[in-house]
């Protein structure tokens, strides 16, 4: 029955990040968390991460802007790998505290980011894949972040979801590759892995056909509930662990 509550909230969780291009990791952590336990659930998210970011570039193959992606790539790969290893380094009650406090952190941040209308370019990618990549690492999802930084570089709908995936696509993979190389992805980890991304790839495609519907407003208003309320979650399992 676990595994069975893990598809379902992973196909709300793929079918909405496949609407505003992020959401999944936040919202089908607490459960990963709550299922294997926070060392499991980050590695597990990261194999999860890595598909779901893989079905949204298949949906939306022909959008993607691969300059913006290469130039956050550059810099957010290496990044990712060395915020994995420094998760690894951590216990398990501060990554359930570190993740539940960056989430609620991050509903004023994406706020303050969206009311002073800032304007990015490929120097700006490149930093930002850096400083957000590093993050990528350590959390499971750094979407709030990243979201509004392809925004600002001028992306909107097909072309923002596409290319937002496939330049976190990379971070996924990398974060991946370190857990593995260090021994926190084991072939059991990545099986729940798959599982769990299975049904955040399906929710994307689910997701295609809402796209050019939705409304800014609310965009801002999903995203707040879910971090939120993830943030919320993560903080009380660590208080009651």
């Amino acid at each position: 029955m676990g595994y069975v509550f893990v598809l379902m909230v992973g196909l709300v969780a793929g079918t909405i990040s496949g609407i505003v291009g992020t959401g999944s990791s936040i919202m089908l952590m607490p459960v990963l968390v709550y299922q294997f336990g926070p060392k499991q659930a980050v590695p597990i998210m990261a194999v999860a991460a890595v598909m779901a970011n893989l079905s949204r570039i298949l949906a939306w193959w022909r959008d993607v802007d691969w300059r913006a992606c290469a130039a956050y790539s550059i810099t957010g790969i290496p990044a990712a790998a060395l915020g994995a290893r420094t998760l690894l380094a951590l216990p398990s009650h501060t990554v359930d505290i570190a993740i539940g406090a960056f989430l609620i952190a991050m509903v004023p941040v994406r706020h303050w980011l969206a009311r002073h209308h800032l304007k990015a370019n490929l120097w700006h990618l490149m930093i930002g894949g850096a400083l957000i990549g590093y993050l990528t690492g350590i959390v499971a999802s750094t979407g709030p972040l990243s979201v509004p930084l392809f925004l600002f570089y001028g992306l909107s709908k097909g072309a923002f979801l596409a290319t937002e995936a496939a330049s976190s696509l990379g971070l996924y993979a990398s974060k991946s590759v370190t857990f593995e190389r260090f021994g926190a992805l084991t072939s059991d980890v990545a099986l729940k892995g798959l599982i769990a991304g299975s049904s955040l790839m399906a929710g994307a495609f689910v997701a295609k056909r809402f796209v050019l519907h939705l409304k800014p407003e609310s965009f801002r208003l999903i995203m707040d509930g879910i971090m939120l309320a993830a943030g919320v979650a993560l903080l009380w399992s660590a208080a009651t662990s």
